[in-house]
């Protein structure tokens, strides 16, 4: 390995391990941030998303457990609000403006909270890491942070990308209000 490509792939590793600032200016403000503790349809914690605003989007890290193994539809909805009682009813329908209607393979798609599947493990364990280019977490247009609030739901099923209004994704199995930290 010659000198040169040793000392990029180290001075790399170091800005890893640095965090996501490692190369903004000095002086330069950190990135907006928030979190949402999710609970399942029992009221109990069931795990944790971190949202960091990025100049390209909102990039999203999502642990969660006790869910059925195999594929699940996740989603940002319009309301701050998790009520296990209602199913998560609550969390109203998918964030959005208006003139979008659900799904990666509608011509008038998606909504701004609509995101690819992810999926849980054998031992019901999901851990995804994704970026939704279509929010921002302050701002005027498509902010997850103010008004009503946002939550992020999990699905019991997988998203079909087209299903109106939520992609034929079952029940909401877990859910979390996404707050400033």
């Amino acid at each position: 390995m010659s000198y040169q490509r040793a000392t990029a792939l180290f001075l790399f590793a170091a800005a890893l391990a640095a965090g996501p600032n490692a190369f903004a200016a000095e002086g330069a403000a950190q990135p907006a941030q928030a979190k949402a503790t999710l609970i399942g349809l029992n009221g109990a914690e069931t795990g944790t998303a971190s949202f960091t605003q990025t100049k390209h989007g909102v990039l999203i890290e999502l642990e969660a457990n006790g869910l059925t193994p195999g594929a699940h539809a996740v989603h940002i909805h319009s309301k701050g609000v998790c009520e296990p009682k209602d199913k998560f009813a609550s969390a109203g329908g998918h964030f959005s403006t208006p003139d979008k209607h659900h799904g990666f393979m509608v011509p008038d798609g998606p909504h701004s909270g609509d995101m690819p599947n992810q999926f849980a493990d054998n031992n019901g364990r999901m851990h995804a890491t994704f970026l939704n280019t279509a929010v921002t977490l302050n701002g005027d247009h498509n902010a997850l942070l103010g008004g009503d609030g946002t939550a992020i739901v999990i699905h019991a099923g997988v998203d079909d990308y087209k299903s109106q209004p939520a992609g034929d994704a079952g029940g909401r199995v877990a859910c979390g209000v996404i707050k400033a930290p």
